[in-house]
C-alpha cells in the first residue's frame, strides 16, 4: 500500500474518532432533555425493567436537580467542553500524524484511563456496575478506531526515513505547512 493510501485510511479512522468525540460532548449539554426521551422511548418498548429504571431515576434527579440547582449543569457543560476540545487537538495528527503522533498515543492512554474510572468511581457514587459497563464500553469503542490509526502511523513513520520528526506529511489542501520542528532527540548540536 502506498504512502498516499495509507494516509487516507488514517485519516478515516481518525475521524471517526474525533466524530465520536464531538457527538460525545455534544450531547453532554441537553442531558434532562434527552434522559427524557429515553424514559419516554424505553417506556414504549419492551426494555429490560432495570434499564428503564435506571433511566428514569437519572432523569427524575436531573430535572429536580436542574430545577432546584441549574447551576450544577455546568460540570457538565465543562464536560461537552472538555470532549470538543479533545476532539481539537486531532487536528495536528491529521494535519501531520508522524511529527503529531503523541496525541494518538495520548487518545489511546485516555481510552484505557476509562476502565478503571469507571471500576473505581462507580461504585462510589452508586452506579450500578451494569451501567459502568456501558461507560467502559466508551473507552473500548474509543480505542478501536484509533488502533488502526497507530498502525498506519507507525509505517508512514518508517517510511518516512530518519527526517520524519521534520517532514510533513501530504498536508491538506489550503492549509499552510507548518514550521520545521528540530529532531526528537533534540537541536543538533555544534561542530567544535
Amino acid at each position: 500500500m502506498d504512502s498516499a493510501r495509507r494516509l487516507q485510511l488514517l485519516r478515516r479512522w481518525l475521524a471517526l474518532f474525533v466524530i465520536g468525540l464531538v457527538l460525545s460532548g455534544v450531547t453532554a449539554f441537553p442531558l434532562e432533555t434527552e434522559t427524557g426521551w429515553l424514559s419516554t422511548w424505553l417506556h414504549h418498548l419492551p426494555a429490560p425493567s432495570a434499564l428503564v429504571a435506571w433511566i428514569d431515576r437519572c432523569h427524575e434527579a436531573l430535572h429536580r436537580t436542574n430545577a432546584a440547582y441549574p447551576f450544577l449543569a455546568y460540570g457538565t457543560d465543562w464536560l461537552a467542553f472538555g470532549h470538543l476540545t479533545i476532539a481539537v487537538a486531532f487536528y495536528g495528527p491529521w494535519r501531520d500524524p508522524v511529527r503529531n503522533k503523541w496525541v494518538i498515543q495520548f487518545g489511546m492512554i485516555a481510552c484505557a484511563g476509562v476502565v478503571p474510572l469507571a471500576l473505581i468511581c462507580g461504585p462510589i457514587r452508586g452506579i450500578p456496575f451494569w451501567w459502568s459497563v456501558v461507560d467502559m464500553s466508551f473507552g473500548v469503542f474509543g480505542v478501536l478506531p484509533l488502533i488502526p490509526v497507530w498502525r498506519h502511523l507507525r509505517v508512514l513513520e518508517r517510511e518516512s526515513g530518519p527526517g520524519a520528526a521534520t517532514t510533513v506529511i501530504a498536508t491538506p489542501a489550503g492549509v499552510p505547512a507548518g514550521p520545521a520542528q528540530p529532531p526528537p532527540d533534540g537541536y543538533p548540536q555544534a561542530a567544535i
